[in-house]
């Protein structure tokens, strides 16, 4: 007999009414103890349904159960809109956000491999005759026991000379010579301090007498004196107290200090990195790195890929053997999933998403967790499909150690690999949010208007395309960084160029060789996954330089115009017409006791981010409020005879992307990196473009269901047939099929890689049977022809 709904024996999570973002009440059932794959278009509302519902149901559930106190210490997503879950075990979500990168964060702290490392030169290590024994603290450069007390663990010091801080010596102070010096006012006050000490700000740079030049650039000293500033003709501006602070100290402090990421790359600028002098860069303590294992300190076993460290550690005594062992274990799974090429000082905001996501995976194998649902983003982003079966193995010892994986996914094969598999859809934002199919993968086949299964049943063969022809060849290298050895490459132009291999084999590196001034390149545009802003005032609408065109339709209505409203006044980032209760946000922070703060709707304007004022003024009989929460699709209908051929190539581009379901005030941080790079394309596509341009794209489908990558590969298309040539890195290998020219990188990844192994178009190199693409090419090839 079944079980009775929400009984502790149910062996079912069972929705019912969810609503997040797109989803429209949806009721589904979820076995427990499965690989269940969450697939549809991008937009559809499959994530909103595993993360945005049963995942923050989970732990929201979870949450509940903390002390008031605690909970304000941990990050929390809020309670999911819908009606109840039952059924639902405690979840643990991998996905692929980031925290702040930062480069003390690596390979072996996300793992906790390090934490293994440092235990075993501890207490199995040679130490010089008459050293005391360290503890493991004094192995790590992130403790005061162990950080190098010159560079404090960071394994370079940066420095800065006169030759960086004045590129051009002809150049007087008043003439900006101090390129390091901050813009605006603050610079300004600089020079005038320096005039008010005596300097001579009007002369050239290399004319002054050389102690001067060493004083104004490296001084320590902070000399405050009284400035008085020139007479400006429109104002009055009274003298002031004015500290002086050197270039060098401006700086390094700017590096060091600042949160903006604008303000720190400005100050890098100015400062040359070098291996600390103390340290020779092992970033420890010369105590620490006098003890070895193996003839090796740990700085050295740190650097080697994990493959090579797993064959490296000696066995020893006793207590090196256990410890050795247990790292070896902890190693395997990592190297299982195609991860063996990183190293355990690798720093974390060097890896990508996909595989900062499969090192938390593998870390997850070791906790021994039980009766658990892990809740998974794309495990398979950036995976060579060599590397899938590992991924898949993996899933399925999560599974068999008694948990739930619930996965979030676009590989066919894992969707094949799943037991059960729930498909949402049938399209994208308003056009999607129902379940079309929750059960076995085969009954997909027989479900209507699933895009899911046109593909995953070979229902949408790609078109055959002919080759075509290059019109000369870029020629890149010889490239010696990371891995690649002296590589040369040859990139045909006016062709569509796919560069292939597994993780770590070099690709990335490669195509990062591609610069501006090599003969034949022209124009370059890199087209990445990064955001397209990092706060919510960052939208679709400002990035597309859409919202200036609607803005300025609002300010020539006769309303507008009446009452003296310029474009100004609908813009939600400056004073005016913004609600400033929020200043223009949409929502307003609430500090509640003993609980963290949260985001709730501004109460004054109810999310629409302008005053009263301003809502009054409309065009075509919406707000501009209203405007920004139209959809491309729909804002497409709403402009297309308005006159405003700028608004309508902007929207129809964003269409032709696959972008027709967001809503034109969508913030950048709701964006997906797939979303990101697609709006930076289309962005790219609406410019009227003169001469040739050269389009490098890295794993431009990662994110992207099958349907939707066959929109963004007619765009690509589109781009070389008007012309261009277009690169990408590359591991769909129906994209790949339909290239016209391939690049395989490898064999292996890390040491194993780093050289071409096969060139050519992609039927040669599928035949070849070269590198570990060749056979899965090669079934791709097949498929399309």
């Amino acid at each position: 007999m079944p079980s009775p709904h929400g009984s502790p024996h149910d062996p079912l999570v069972r929705v019912r009414g969810a609503r997040e973002h797109n989803l429209r009440s949806v009721d589904v059932d979820i076995p427990r103890d499965v690989l269940a794959v969450f697939t549809g278009v991008s937009g559809s509302g499959k994530s909103s349904l595993a993360f945005g519902t049963i995942y923050a149901e989970a732990q929201r559930r979870y949450f509940e159960s903390v002390a008031p106190y605690a909970r304000r210490l941990i990050h929390q997503v809020g309670a999911p809109k819908v009606g109840e879950i039952t059924g639902l075990p405690p979840a643990v979500s991998l996905q692929q956000r980031r925290a702040a990168p930062t480069s003390r964060s690596s390979v072996g702290t996300v793992t906790n491999l390090s934490n293994s490392l440092r235990m075993l030169f501890s207490r199995a290590g040679d130490y010089p005759p008459g050293a005391e024994r360290l503890d493991s603290d004094a192995f790590s450069p992130n403790t005061a026991a162990g950080a190098c007390p010159e560079c404090h663990g960071l394994g370079q010091v940066h420095r800065t000379g006169e030759d960086l801080l004045v590129p051009d010596p002809s150049l007087s102070i008043r003439e900006g010579a101090i390129a390091a010096w901050p813009g605006a006012w603050q610079g300004k006050n600089l020079r005038d301090v320096l005039a008010a000490l005596g300097h001579d700000v009007d002369r050239p740079w290399r004319e002054l007498p050389a102690e001067d030049r060493e004083w104004i650039l490296f001084t320590d000293e902070q000399p405050v004196v009284t400035v008085h500033p020139v007479r400006d003709a429109e104002r009055i501006q009274r003298p002031y107290r004015g500290t002086y602070t050197s270039a060098r100290r401006y700086v390094l402090k700017t590096f060091s200090d600042t949160k903006s990421p604008t303000l720190r790359a400005k100050a890098e600028r100015f400062l040359s990195a070098e291996p600390c002098p103390l340290c020779g860069g092992s970033r420890l303590r010369a105590e620490a790195t006098a003890v070895t294992v193996g003839g090796r300190t740990i700085a050295e076993l740190a650097a080697l890929p994990l493959t090579e460290l797993a064959r490296s550690l000696p066995a020893g005594t006793e207590t090196a053997r256990v410890l050795t062992e247990d790292l070896t274990a902890r190693i395997a799974p990592v190297a299982e999933l195609g991860l063996g090429y990183l190293s355990l000082d690798r720093a974390t905001p060097t890896l990508s998403a996909g595989e900062l996501q499969r090192l938390r995976l593998a870390t997850q194998l070791r906790s021994g967790l039980f009766g658990v649902v892990y809740v998974l983003d794309e495990p398979s982003a950036g995976l060579h499909p060599a590397d899938t079966q590992a991924l898949l193995t993996v899933l399925e010892r999560l599974k068999g150690a008694g948990n739930s994986v619930f996965v979030v996914e676009h590989d066919l094969d894992v969707v094949r690999a799943a037991d059960w598999l729930v498909d949402v859809g049938p399209e994208a934002g308003e056009h999607g949010g129902r379940v079309l199919h929750s059960g076995p993968v085969a009954a997909l086949e027989s479900v209507p208007g699933s895009a899911t299964a046109r593909y995953l049943f070979g229902r949408s063969p790609a078109p055959a395309r002919p080759v075509r022809e290059p019109r000369g060849r870029l020629t890149v290298g010889p490239v010696t960084r990371h891995n690649l050895r002296g590589v040369t490459a040859e990139f045909p132009l006016g062709v569509l160029t796919a560069v292939t291999g597994v993780s770590g084999s070099g690709k990335s590196t490669l195509i990062g060789a591609v610069t501006q001034d090599l003969p034949g390149v022209g124009r370059l545009v890199g087209v990445d996954q990064r955001p397209i802003g990092r706060t919510p005032r960052s939208n679709l609408a400002t990035y597309t330089g859409l919202f200036d065109a609607v803005r300025r339709l609002f300010a020539d209505t006769e309303d507008a115009r009446a009452r003296g409203y310029g474009v100004g006044r609908f813009s939600f980032n400056v004073a005016g017409g913004r609600c400033e209760t929020c200043q223009g946000e949409g929502f307003v922070s609430v500090e509640l006791l003993f609980l963290p703060s949260t985001y709730a709707p501004c109460p004054d304007c109810a999310g629409a981010r302008y005053n009263p004022r301003t809502l009054e003024v409309t065009y075509r009989g919406l707000t501009i409020a209203e405007v920004l929460d139209l959809t491309v699709e729909a804002a497409a209908g709403f402009f297309a005879d308005a006159g405003t051929p700028s608004v309508s190539r902007s929207l129809a581009t964003l269409a032709e992307v696959g972008l027709g379901y967001l809503r034109l005030g969508q913030p950048a941080t709701e964006l997906s990196g797939g979303e990101a790079q697609r709006i930076k394309l289309a962005s790219e596509l609406q410019r009227t473009r003169r001469g040739h341009t050269l389009y490098l794209l890295d794993e431009p489908t990662t994110g992207l269901h099958p349907a939707d990558v066959e929109v963004l590969m007619r765009q690509l298309h589109g781009l070389v047939d008007a012309g261009h040539t277009v690169v990408v890195v590359e591991h769909d290998m129906a994209v790949v099929a339909g290239a016209d020219w391939v690049i395989d990188l490898g064999p292996g990844g890390g040491e194993e890689g780093g050289r071409i192994v096969a060139a050519g178009p992609p039927a040669l190199v599928a035949r070849s049977g070269e590198g570990r693409t060749a056979p899965y090419l090669a079934r791709a090839v097949h498929a399309a022809g």
